[in-house]
């Protein structure tokens, strides 16, 4: 909790959390635990990233998602993926969706959310996904987002026609790659915002593919790139010791010749 505040002191515009129930690793549910953040915070907006639509029954998604976005004063940016992690799905019993059911699956939880958000007795007759006569109420006050975090052909021509934002990784998605994929979006003609997971190291090694590593400038340089790429804006992911410390160096040392740019 004490990260969230401190990156909201530091001037972040959002803060986020992965949606990966199942694991050795400790971790917390990213629902409960986003409503942790937000009521702790007055500013700064929670986002999740991304959030597996195969875990929970979409219309139930558009209920909570309804009542957290309220209750936030309007902060919350719904991700949305189609679920990558087949052992997590085997794990709990959930069954393991084909590529394409994770696309379709998605896509159809995109509809309900937004039919249920806009419309009274709302029927849908979905290939994974339904509703009947359904309807939530209070109906949003304010617009809420949603980013998908999408890699293949048919995932990302839905992310042209139905998504706010586009929110790859750095990891799954490098640059020579990101690029052809952003414009495969943008060739839908919407406006989507772009934004990439970006794990970071100040003053350290990558230790790994997919961190973006090295001293101030160098890392302003390499996130500048991403910027002239059309990534407008980014989700930053410290990596080694003192991640706390990490992001404040990069908050202090880094976004301030990196924000002019982004305007």
């Amino acid at each position: 909790m004490g990260d969230a505040r401190a990156a909201e002191e530091l001037g972040f515009d959002f803060v986020s959390a992965s949606d990966h129930p199942c694991g050795s690793e400790p971790s917390y549910e990213v629902w409960t635990m986003l409503t942790w953040v937000a009521a702790a915070t007055s500013r700064i907006r929670v986002a999740t990233r991304v959030l597996g639509v195969p875990y929970r029954p979409p219309a139930m998604v558009a209920k909570m998602a309804e009542t957290l976005h309220r209750l936030s004063g309007g902060r919350l940016i719904l991700g949305l993926g189609g679920g990558y992690s087949d052992e997590e799905f085997r794990a709990f019993g959930l069954g393991v969706p084909t590529p394409r059911e994770k696309v379709d699956g998605m896509v159809e939880a995109i509809d309900i959310m937004r039919g249920l958000w806009s419309e009274s007795d709302f029927t849908y007759e979905g290939s994974r996904y339904r509703t009947e006569g359904a309807t939530i109420e209070p109906k949003p006050l304010s617009p809420i987002p949603i980013w998908l975090g999408t890699y293949g052909p048919r995932a990302l021509e839905a992310t042209g026609r139905l998504a706010d934002g586009w929110i790859p990784s750095l990891g799954f998605a490098p640059p020579e790659r990101a690029a052809a994929m952003r414009e495969r979006i943008l060739s839908s003609g919407r406006t989507v915002e772009c934004v990439y997971n970006v794990p970071f190291r100040l003053d350290g090694p990558a230790e790994g593919e997919g961190v973006v590593a090295g001293s101030v400038w160098e890392v302003s340089d390499r996130l500048a790139e991403f910027v002239r790429m059309g990534f407008t804006s980014m989700n930053f992911m410290p990596v080694g010791p003192d991640p706390r410390a990490q992001a404040e160096r990069l908050a202090t040392e880094v976004l301030p010749t990196l924000r002019p740019q982004t305007a």
